[in-house]
Formats: structure tokens, sequence, C-alpha cells
């Protein structure tokens, strides 16, 4: 079992596999966090690893965008997260590698990030300025007829976007070059579509990329003929480029 140690940043939010993640950090913790990556020299990957938050817990205030202003008044690495933080995370999370780490003038960061690999989450540390977490690497499994499933969820996803968007924008198929990686398909479409974080964690976790694509094959035909049966929709913008988590 191959394990790694890194920073831990809670959001309330999945994180895929080569998916951009754009980050405005307020929050000291999370602030001590990314000056400890400055200091991993440019050519070494700057990593810290993202969970999702199970419903009913606090949101991390800094996560991500505009500091919240209602946030509990207790400090340290664990605020908001109970005497067992572990425990207010899923357990499947996603490594992220920080392509820029830009300080402001006022000490807060811009940050973005892509996600790289899925981790299972081991056990959290709070002695220090910020979490830390035991992980595991998930290896990504291909499953019986991911190709061909791959296939079939590219053709429902453009049936889906179609419908999100009334026919009326260009859609993927309109030069746009499509991934033909099954697993690569998966963990776009499930970025991409308008699902709750509940589900979108059930993706991220699937036990291999042919399982993630039944599922979201069935996920996005179930979608697709409740939007069938709707009236009218606002257009929507969603496309398959990289994705903002903000």
């Amino acid at each position: 079992m191959t394990t790694v140690r890194l920073p831990l940043f809670p959001l309330n939010s999945v994180l895929f596999p080569g998916l951009v993640l754009p980050l405005n950090v307020f929050e000291e913790r999370y602030r001590a966090m990314m000056r400890e990556l400055l200091k991993t020299p440019e050519d070494e990957p700057r990593r810290f690893a993202v969970v999702a938050i199970r419903d009913g817990h606090e949101v991390a205030p800094s996560a991500p965008g505009l500091p919240d202003q209602t946030a509990v008044p207790e400090r340290g690495p664990a605020a908001g997260f109970g005497d067992d933080p572990a425990t207010a995370f899923h357990a499947v999370g996603c490594v992220a590698d920080a392509a820029t780490v830009r300080e402001r003038a006022d000490g807060t960061f811009e940050v973005l990030a892509t996600g790289t690999t899925r981790v299972r989450l081991l056990s959290v540390d709070a002695s220090g300025p910020y979490l830390t977490a035991e992980l595991e690497e998930l290896p990504e499994e291909a499953g019986e007829e991911s190709g061909p499933l791959a296939e079939g969820v590219l053709r429902a996803f453009l049936q889906y976007q179609k419908r999100l968007a009334g026919a009326r924008e260009r859609t993927l198929s309109s030069g746009t070059e499509l991934p033909d990686e099954p697993s690569v398909v998966s963990y776009l479409v499930a970025a991409a579509m308008m699902l709750d974080t509940p589900t979108k964690q059930r993706l991220l976790q699937a036990p291999d990329t042919a399982s993630r694509l039944r599922d979201e094959l069935k996920l996005l035909r179930a979608e697709t003929a409740i939007i069938r049966n709707l009236p009218s929709l606002p257009a929507s913008e969603l496309t398959l480029g990289p994705t903002s988590l903000n």
C-alpha cells in the first residue's frame, strides 16, 4: 500500500482528476498551507489533498471564494470540523497540484491547481497550523467494456447538454475535440453534470472506470428525460472545458 502525507484542504465540492480548481484563500489555516507550499521548488509539484465535506458539517469558511462573515469564532486547523475531523470528510478525495500560488498584498492567495490522483483518507492530523492527512493512493482500474461505455456516455452527454441549452447554442460536437480515454471521459462528464455533492462523490469513488461510466449513463438518461418534460430552461454554459469549482 502506497501512502503519502499531504496538507488537507476540505471543500464543499468534489475535485476530479484532470479538472482545474481555482481557489481564493482567505482563512489563516489555509494561508499557512499556501505559504508552506511556496517553499517547494518550482520544478517540483506543490501538492495538497482536496476532500469533500460531508453534509451536516460546518463548511470551511474559506472554501472557495469570499470569507464567510458568519463563520464559527473558534480558530485552529480543525475549526468547524469537530473533535475528530476525519469523520467530517468523505473518505475518498483527490490530490491537487498547484501550478500557481500567488500571494496578494493583503496576505490572501490566488491558487490555480489541477486534480491528479484519487486518494483514500486514512487519518487526519490537527497538531500543526493546518490539517494534514495520511493518504492511500487509489489506482484507476479500467473495468470491463470501459471503451464502449465511454462512447455511450459521450453520446448521452451531448444529448443532455443539447437539452440543457435548448439546442440553440453550439454543442460539444461543434469544433470541440472530444476525449477518447475512458477514464478521462468519466471524470470530465462527472464534473460537468449538474449533480449534488453526494452524487459527485459517489462517482469519484467508483471502484473502476466502467462502473463510473455505467452510473453516469443512468444519470444522464434520467436527467435528460426530466429536462425533456420541462416546459423551458435557461440556456446553459456547460462545457467540457476546464471546470471551475468556485
